[in-house]
């Protein structure tokens, strides 16, 4: 069956083609398995709230008649504006258009959100674009920039609301600089999500084509019921494909958990039980509630432009399991840095078991993806990152954290990152084990390796226990802490880029840090002093039938693997790798430049390499193969496809073959660094 929906329609439409119905609702009523519903091009000012599941192979398909012509949006219009002084204006609403929810009532709050701003979840809207809440008029009319904001110019436009509860109204106050309201599109969020299900278990649905934007959604850590703009809530096997989605208060797609009304932001209500700890019962609980590959997770999210989000691009605790992200173009996340906190990112997953990361373009966000617990089985593959750490500029002090291209956090693995592009100053943060680096381009250092994985008590040990489980399922198999190590280098291609002032001297301050040391140099050799399999192994020699003999040989640092890497322009090697090609002699440069409408790596190391000046057969590597790789060591798993069939890294960052005889880095060939990578 098809339906049509058409804004423009009158009301009392029967769906049919001729006679539309005038709002998306209306046939999201209805629609069943194997339906579409067709979306003719206009802005739809609603919740969509489907009520119908489809079936696997038999998804019910909701559609724009023309790609991104219909636009969702949670927001309405604010007109009526009236000057208070200069640039400056007022206007009011009733508090009814708002429901049972009112935005600016409701402040964004939750586990690991760093309360130091005073934020609703709610936003006014200039032209499409959220200005800066603050918390007086005085602060409306001072219009002062904020130094924490990426786009500082912009950051000047501020507004602020407070409630007139004589006249049940929000009354809201904005300085728009040099615009005037009356004649501009100013908007305000009024609900919560644009495309999402109230109930659980609405699986099996695609949201094609559409334009999503301006909820007014709340935190998401993975210890809540994580809500987005858009989202399955706790369904399985949703295709969320060629959508334009923007300016979610907190997270614009929602991949994540259920509520547990026991175990919702039970850290900030209570605080007598450690986050990490009420993070572990969510995980059990969510077993005994129905947690599993058959009913949840399998989601398909491609081809979207995810951006200009304040928390997340993309969200997810437990419900994003399984799932495919590719060829999405996720970008400018956080980047008004007015809301902190641990679950910040273009993408923030947290059990992201046998997740597939592929061809996506990420680049100004506030870190790029964190895979936060439970990485396993989980692939980062033919990714370009860059500038996902705040810009730096002269004389201006980053008071945000620095954050980097890809961070993974108290994951046992295998954690896979192969043929991608890292291009920021820091590209991987490691306080984690069990990863394996093929066949990148590594511009950027790693840091946090061997910290960060405590919980941080000044006195008492508090080390993360984190779940790992059984191969290619979600049931827990137990719980470890993070030993560090167990991590392999293979034909990689390391970049030193020049460091700034501001982050040596980062480095010289935080290099004890037990959190992050803020390491700035490219290259392996924050695994110096790791043990070789080996050395490793000798400490079990000689133990065999000496029962509860006390040893540390347990609890010891795991063992580290490097073959085949390059490391170009003072990028450092830890000494144990002995096939290391190095070479501080020629300056190799690297970066990217935007040509038209598509986007080009810029380097000259394959010009240097052509000159003779770094010798060919410095780039010769061998083919790998899963069986090559040591297994990630607590889960005993392989590094290998979801379906547990092994991997030959025969494939480049292109999709394109390489030869029996490959070179390191991300391209089969030299003359592909010449091509548009988006």
């Amino acid at each position: 069956m098809k339906y049509f929906v058409d804004c423009c329609a009158a009301k009392g439409g029967d769906g049919s083609e001729k006679n539309p119905f005038n709002k998306i609702q209306q046939a999201a009523d209805i629609a069943v398995a194997g339906d579409e519903v067709i979306v003719k091009p206009g802005i739809y000012r609603e919740a969509v709230n489907p009520k119908n599941a489809g079936q696997e192979g038999n998804q019910i398909v909701y559609r724009s008649e023309k790609p991104r012509a219909a636009h969702i949006t949670g927001a309405e219009e604010l007109k009526n504006w009236t000057k208070v002084e200069g640039s400056v204006y007022t206007a009011r609403v009733s508090n009814k258009i708002f429901g049972d929810y009112n935005p600016y009532t409701t402040l964004v709050s939750g586990d690991w959100f760093i309360a130091y701003f005073i934020a609703h979840t709610g936003d006014v809207y200039l032209n499409g674009k959220s200005m800066y809440e603050v918390q007086s008029l005085d602060e409306v009319k001072k219009a002062e920039p904020s130094d924490a904001a990426w786009d500082t110019d912009f950051s000047r436009f501020k507004w602020f609301a407070q409630q007139d509860t004589s006249k049940d109204e929000t009354v809201f106050y904005a300085n728009f600089l040099d615009k005037d309201p009356n004649k501009e599109n100013v908007e305000i969020s009024v609900r919560k999500n644009c495309f999402y299900p109230e109930q659980e278990g609405v699986g099996h649905l695609t949201l094609s084509g559409f334009v999503v934007s301006q909820a007014a959604t709340q935190w998401a850590p993975p210890t809540a019921y994580q809500e987005g703009m858009v989202g399955p809530h706790w369904s399985k096997g949703w295709i969320i494909e060629d959508c334009e989605i923007y300016e979610s208060k907190c997270s614009g797609i929602s991949l994540g958990k259920y509520l547990q009304p026991n175990n919702d932001n039970k850290w900030l209500k209570t605080k007598y039980k450690d986050g990490t700890q009420t993070e572990r019962d969510c995980i059990c609980q969510a077993q005994i509630e129905g947690w599993s590959k058959e009913k949840i997770g399998s989601h398909i999210v491609r081809r979207c432009d995810i951006h200009d989000c304040g928390q997340t691009g993309i969200v997810g605790h437990l419900g994003g399991v399984f799932s495919l992200i590719e060829d999405n173009h996720i970008h400018h996340i956080n980047n008004k840095q007015n809301l902190a906190g641990a679950e910040i990112g273009g993408i923030k997953m947290h059990a992201a078991i046998d997740c597939i990361y592929r061809r996506n373009h990420i680049h100004h966000c506030t870190r790029g993806i964190w895979l936060d617990w439970q990485a396993q089985g989980t692939r980062v593959t033919q990714n370009f990152f860059h500038d996902n750490c705040p810009p730096r500029r002269a004389g201006k002090e980053i008071k945000a954290e620095v954050a980097e291209d890809l961070f993974i956090e108290v994951s046992h693995g295998p954690t896979l990152v192969d043929n991608n592009i890292f291009l920021s100053a820091r590209a991987l943060k490691l306080a984690t084990q069990g990863v394996a680096l093929v066949h990148n381009i590594i511009a950027g250092s790693f840091t946090a390796v061997g910290r960060g994985t405590d919980n941080g008590t000044p006195n008492r040990n508090s080390a993360r226990y984190t779940p790992y489980h059984f191969q290619h399922r979600t049931e827990v198999a137990g719980f470890m802490t993070i030993l560090h190590g167990d991590c392999k280098f293979y034909n990689n291609i390391f970049i030193q880029q020049p460091v700034c002032t501001e982050f040596a001297a980062r480095m010289q301050i935080n290099a004890h840090n037990e959190w992050d040391d803020s390491n700035f140099i490219a290259g392996t050799f924050p695994y110096e002093n790791y043990p070789t399999s080996e050395e490793w192994k000798k400490q079990f020699e000689g133990y065999c039938g000496m029962g509860s003999v006390t040893t540390d040989r347990y609890y010891s640092e795991l063992p580290v693997w490097a073959e085949g890497n390059l490391y170009l322009n003072g990028a450092k090697a830890m000494s144990k790798e002995k096939d290391a090609y190095i070479n501080s002699l020629e300056q190799v440069e690297i970066g990217y430049e935007e040509k038209g409408d598509k986007i080009y790596l810029k380097t000259n190391l394959y010009d240097l390499v052509a000159a003779g000046k770094i010798p060919a057969e410095a780039l010769k590597c061998k083919l790998m193969k899963t069986e090559d790789i040591a297994p990630a060591f607590e889960p005993e798993q392989n590094y290998e496809n979801p379906d547990g069939s092994p991997i030959i890294f025969d494939t480049d960052f292109f999709g394109k073959k390489r030869s029996e005889n490959p070179i390191a880095g991300p391209f089969a060939n030299a003359s592909e660094s010449k091509e548009a990578l988006f």
